[in-house]
C-alpha cells in the first residue's frame, strides 16, 4: 500500500471519537509509518502543540 501525503504536506486532520481526544485541525506530515491493516499511518505535528501524533491517513485530507 502506498502512502498518499509526502513528508512535510500540510493536512487537516480530524479526531476520531473512539481513540483518545485530539484537537481536530491543521498538521504537518513529519513521518511516514508502516501501514496497519488497510490504512496508511503517519506522524503528524501540529505547530500549537508540543507534541506529535500518530494518525491513519483515512483521518486526513488534503489542506
Amino acid at each position: 500500500m502506498k502512502h498518499k501525503f509526502p513528508v512535510g504536506s500540510t493536512v487537516t486532520f480530524t479526531a476520531s471519537n473512539i481513540s483518545r481526544p485530539a484537537a481536530s485541525g491543521t498538521y504537518e506530515i513529519i513521518r511516514q509509518l508502516p501501514t496497519e491493516g488497510d490504512d496508511c499511518q503517519y506522524r503528524i505535528k501540529s505547530s500549537t502543540e508540543a507534541f506529535e501524533r500518530v494518525a491513519r491517513e483515512s483521518q486526513l485530507a488534503q489542506s
